[in-house]
């Protein structure tokens, strides 16, 4: 539905001036060599072969192969050369470039800096004034050129950087697209001559280019974010957009208040949240010495964790889960973040539970409940480094280790286009790649590809061979799959497989294609596959929230984490929407109802970030696995053990699933557990604990079913058996029981929470989206 407020004269005048203003493109990428140019080339072909006037100026080729071929019959505005040095660089010739008066001028460098005398000092300069003359720009730019990120950058990989651009520079774009590629790809460009003109070679070192592209992934993500942001308050949406995490810390002036700030800390560096932290004063009362010291103290840590702080007024006791959890719907919070409760039961009942009250007021909303263990145990919730080991050189392996080892040296490479939505180009690129790599002499054939009629992916297919599929038949009808057999039979050195996430026919030998894509990688055959972000297991939930679908064709997030290579294919939501207007997703017949469905803005803006922080933290994943020191999410904990209570209701696989993205975050052991009251199951209830237990092994935990004689048990059941795994962090759900119900039987929360003080707890919300659409303003 479009958005009928009315818009006030600023907003007005601003519409009217943008519409003699140029538009502003950048492609950003981790480094110089990811094909920034190479695709900018490449849209200025598509831009005239659709009639648009488009010219190109101070584009540096480097003497590339693959940018040069792409340069083609474009239109070259001179530019102007000069040295310094011995170093020649291009400055864009802006006379001559109003005086043409093209619709779009594609220029390199965005971070250049101009000869002394120029007419303006930097090549920003000179862009905005040529969007001035409404003449369109795609220009590009490299992370670590952006004031900000040159300090992190440099902080995390050494090298320094001459030239940049202010941080506010993304803010100027119209649109921006991050050039995704894996640190492997680079290095192999660069092994074939491929990446000639780089000056330092720093950059080129794996780890760097790690650290490089996952700056440039959260990069883009935060700048999605603040589009999402602005996308929701426009269309009136409150709480939480179902992608980025907001940490909300109560805490107040005692001593430990600072073990609460740190903790929720941790917790957002780790889900790449914000953090905000807010204590209680009765403003009418001077603070006592000790309670200004505390204050002092927590504003500074605040601030030291790039928190924000904030002050709210205290009333009185019972007022404060009310005033807690307005403060967080308002803030869009995801999570509540405080200590646990230390009164006695009689206490709660006479006085009233601040806990309690929060819990049975919170909607959408999760709650955590830090354990206060540091008086006998040493504050265990600050986060530890992991220390490398020294390798053991003479070690002989085991005959185990020995045949993993092989197994891996055997097995065919393994990479994965993922993108946010379908129609983003994961096919697309697929296709270019294979053909890239027969131009190479490798033996490259398609296993499995689904155009969807998409005319631009059909002509991709150039020079690939087809490998016939498999037809069976089901229900009377001749369906197709993919002929696993028949692919190792050719054994060919890479095959191309679409759609990673498909199920396939009843009756195949594999359920789904990612176990047909296993046996082909464990034969010796090299794949490349394509994925979207909704199709992995643990963002389901997370999917359903933002887009109101539940995906039905869904893969273990492991499968990522076996892959060699994850590269992102990204486009910005206001593309795809061109995209699919144009016909060129689904067919014309289904584009009204895809844009007013799945398509929709807010949608795909959600989508893109989500799937930018799943590749980031993929990308961190993969950096912490060679025992870097550094980490841009923090570091983790030595040890964590994870334990998720369910029941049979269907909010059990939402807790599975965020028990799983907790644990992989923390490296963390996890168990899934159900308490059965007395010795018997029905056959309903044993086909239910099946299903979730199939959910946990497939995501990597273990699930075990407890025995109580009576309901009231439960509580001691999981108690105990918590404890007997070491557990450092329970994870339950919210009580849904009616309050009479509550009176007459007893909460289990309310009694669980009771017993496990000394350990960290999460009360996991139901997310509701009809609280969301009453809620609206």
């Amino acid at each position: 539905m479009e958005n009928y407020r009315r818009k006030s004269p600023e907003e007005i005048l601003y519409s009217i001036s943008k519409l003699h203003r140029g538009r502003l493109k950048i492609y950003i990428g981790a480094v110089s060599g990811s094909g920034k140019t190479y695709h900018m080339l490449q849209e200025g072909h598509t831009l005239k072969r659709q009639g648009i006037d488009v010219v190109i100026c101070g584009v540096s080729t480097l003497q590339r192969p693959e940018t040069i071929d792409q340069l083609g019959d474009l239109e070259r505005v001179p530019s102007i050369h000069w040295s310094d040095n011995g170093v020649e660089f291009k400055d864009l010739n802006l006379e001559a470039l109003i005086e043409r008066n093209p619709e779009v001028v594609l220029v390199d460098n965005l971070a250049h800096h101009n000869r002394p005398g120029s007419r303006f000092p930097t090549r920003l300069e000179d862009i905005k004034y040529l969007l001035g003359y409404d003449i369109s720009v795609i220009t590009t730019v490299n992370v670590y050129e952006l004031e900000g990120y040159t300090e992190i950058a440099q902080k995390l990989t050494g090298i320094e950087v001459k030239f940049t651009v202010p941080s506010d520079t993304l803010e100027l774009a119209d649109e921006v697209r991050l050039i995704d590629v894996t640190p492997e790809t680079i290095l192999n460009r660069l092994a074939e001559g491929n990446l000639k003109g780089n000056r330092d070679t720093a950059f080129f070192r794996q780890g760097n280019l790690g650290v490089l592209r996952e700056l440039a992934l959260r990069l883009v993500a935060e700048d999605v974010n603040e589009s999402l942001e602005e996308h929701r308050e426009e269309m009136g949406l409150i709480g939480p957009s179902g992608v980025t995490e907001r940490i909300l810390v109560s805490t107040q002036y005692h001593w430990n208040g600072s073990i609460y700030v740190r903790r929720g800390q941790q917790i957002a560096k780790r889900l790449n949240g914000e953090l905000m932290v807010i204590t209680f004063r009765n403003f009418k009362k001077h603070l006592s010495k000790e309670e200004s010291t505390f204050r002092r103290s927590v504003i500074k840590l605040t601030q030291k964790v790039g928190g924000e702080f904030e002050e709210l007024p205290f009333q009185n006791r019972r007022c404060i889960p009310s005033t807690l959890v307005s403060y967080a719907t308002r803030h869009n919070v995801t999570r509540i973040v405080l200590g646990h409760s230390k009164q006695t039961r009689w206490q709660e009942f006479w006085q009233g539970s601040i806990v309690n009250n929060i819990l049975k007021r919170t909607k959408n909303i999760d709650v955590s409940l830090v354990a206060d263990r540091a008086e006998h145990e040493g504050e265990r919730i600050l986060p530890a480094n992991i220390q490398s080991k020294e390798p053991k050189k003479y070690k002989r392996l085991s005959e185990k280790e020995m045949e993993e080892k092989i197994d891996k040296i055997k097995r065919g490479k393994f990479k994965i286009f993922i993108g946010a939505a379908p129609g983003v180009g994961k096919t697309y690129t697929m296709l270019r790649e294979g053909n890239d790599l027969i131009k190479k002499g490798i033996n490259v054939q398609i296993g499995l590809l689904e155009t969807h009629g998409r005319k631009e992916t059909l002509d991709q297919v150039g020079n690939l061979e087809f490998i016939p599929r498999l037809k069976i038949e089901y229900q009377s009808v001749k369906l197709e799959e993919m002929d696993t057999e028949e692919i190792i039979r050719r054994c060919p050195e890479v095959v191309l497989v679409d759609e990673l996430a498909h199920n396939n026919v009843p009756g195949s030998k594999n359920k789904k294609r990612y176990e047909d894509v296993l046996e082909i990688l464990d034969a010796g055959i090299s794949v490349i596959t394509t994925v979207n972000v909704q199709h992995l297991e643990s963002l389901n939930d997370a999917v359903e929230q933002i887009t109101g679908i539940r995906v039905r064709e869904t893969l273990p997030d492991s499968i990522l984490r076996k892959a060699d290579e994850v590269q992102l294919i990204d486009v910005s939501p206001q593309a795809l929407q061109q995209r699919m207007r144009e016909g060129k997703i689904y067919a014309m017949t289904k584009v009204d109802q895809a844009l007013n469905n799945f398509f929709k803005m807010g949608n795909l803006i959600a989508l893109r970030e989500l799937a930018l922080r799943e590749i980031a933290d993929d990308v961190d994943e993969r950096l912490e696995s060679l025992e870097r020191k550094s980490s841009l999410r923090g570091p983790w904990r030595r040890k964590e053990v994870i334990f998720v209570c369910v029941n049979s209701t269907p909010h059990a696989e939402r807790l599975i699933r965020r028990g799983f993205r907790i644990a992989y975050r923390l490296k963390a052991i996890w168990y899934v557990n159900y308490v059965n009251v007395g010795d018997s199951m029905t056959d309903e209830l044993k086909k239910r604990l099946d299903a979730l237990e199939k959910l946990t092994v497939r995501l990597g935990g273990k699930f075990a079913i407890h025995r109580a004689h009576d309901p009231k048990q439960i509580p001691q059941v999981l108690t105990m058996k918590a404890n007997e795994v070491g557990t450092t962090q329970m994870i339950i759900g919210q009580s849904n029981v009616p309050f009479w119900e509550e009176i007459w039987k007893g909460s289990v929360v309310k009694k669980l929470l009771r017993l496990i003080r000394h350990m960290d707890v999460l009360v996991v919300a139901d997310y509701d989206p009809n609280w969301v659409r009453l809620n609206q303003k």
